[in-house]
């Protein structure tokens, strides 16, 4: 049977996610850079505004970025799993392609800067 406080229980849970939700989203911003990194040193950085495909060709390995319309994808990749390509574009500043095993990361770079934390 349900009862009176089970339906407002359930009604706090649902607002408590929506606001959770909505907290998460708003702090993305979209992206003006695209950082890539190759075996953890940073390779190059380009302009999301800039149309362009980027070949990345290491130790038999190869892989393809797409830069257009603002957006960034991985369209091509030799390694197994193609995880890296399935993702599809991404534009926020809190996104990422990786492609582990052939250890390339991409990532957007919007004009606020800041750090969590810094280690040494």
């Amino acid at each position: 049977m349900i009862r009176k406080a089970d339906v407002i229980l359930a009604l706090l849970l649902i607002v408590f996610g929506l606001g959770c939700s909505y907290a998460l989203t708003t702090g993305e911003e979209t992206g003006q850079m695209v950082r890539i990194s190759v075996n953890g040193d940073e390779y190059a950085n380009y302009s999301l505004s800039e149309n362009r495909t980027i070949t990345i060709d290491q130790n038999d390995h190869i892989n393809k970025i797409t830069i257009k319309d603002g957006a960034v994808s991985m369209t091509f990749s030799d390694c197994k799993g193609q995880d890296c390509v399935h993702q599809g574009k991404i534009t926020k500043t809190s996104q990422s392609i990786v492609c582990l095993p052939n250890k390339i990361v991409i990532e957007i770079e919007g004009d606020n800067q800041e750090y969590d934390a810094i280690s040494r």
